[in-house]
């Protein structure tokens, strides 16, 4: 028996209408899997580390001088407050007599003193980069290969003191006024004395 045209129509149409739905089905299903498979390989991956700071290679210092030894004897140690909130730390280096280590900023820089003919003391960092400059009242660090001050305006607690007592007129050189205001006393003081040992020999002409 023959199936009607409109009978196998409606068959073929049945047909693909059930088809229809889980050809969708799997074609999601197949699109979900993807993320999570993805996912899952990124999890898998080890995790990659920032690789620490290379450690500068130790330089071999000379043995210090009695020069330097003196120079280490004045530097403050300890810490000072900066300009900025910030601090700066002074302590003598545990490997080499007389060679300090000055932290700032997280790295720590091994300087070697030295007195100046002003009266300053300089910390002059090894590797030739940092300079820290102690005066009387403050101190401040100087980068000499950008050629730019770094941090000023740095007080130890001595400095602190120094800084908050009043003026004696001393300071790091020659004070010029201080220098012309002794001269005509030193001449007038002279002047008399000379008078007496005159008249001896004025009385002798005659």
């Amino acid at each position: 028996m023959m199936m009607r045209p409109a009978l196998l129509a409606s068959a073929v149409a049945l047909c693909l209408a059930a088809a229809g739905p889980v050809h969708a089905q799997s074609s999601a299903s197949a699109k979900s899997t993807k993320p999570q498979a993805k996912v899952k390989r990124i999890a898998e991956q080890p995790r990659r580390h920032a690789a620490p700071p290379a450690t500068p290679a130790e330089i071999d210092l000379p043995v210090a001088a009695g020069e330097q030894v003196a120079a280490a004897s004045l530097a403050h140690f300890g810490e000072y407050q900066c300009e900025f909130d910030q601090k700066l730390l002074v302590a003598m280096n545990p490997k080499h007599d007389a060679y300090l280590d000055v932290s700032f900023r997280n790295r720590t820089y091994t300087m070697k003193p030295v007195l100046s003919h002003t009266g300053a003391v300089r910390l002059e960092d090894v590797r030739g980069q940092m300079l820290l400059v102690q005066i009387a009242t403050k101190s401040m660090m100087i980068d000499t290969k950008l050629g730019q001050r770094i941090v000023d305006a740095c007080m130890h607690e001595k400095q602190r003191v120094a800084a908050a007592a009043p003026p004696s007129g001393e300071g790091i050189g020659i004070d010029p006024d201080r220098a012309a205001a002794k001269t005509p006393e030193a001449t007038t003081a002279a002047g008399p004395a000379a008078s007496p040992a005159a008249e001896p020999a004025t009385t002798a002409a005659r």
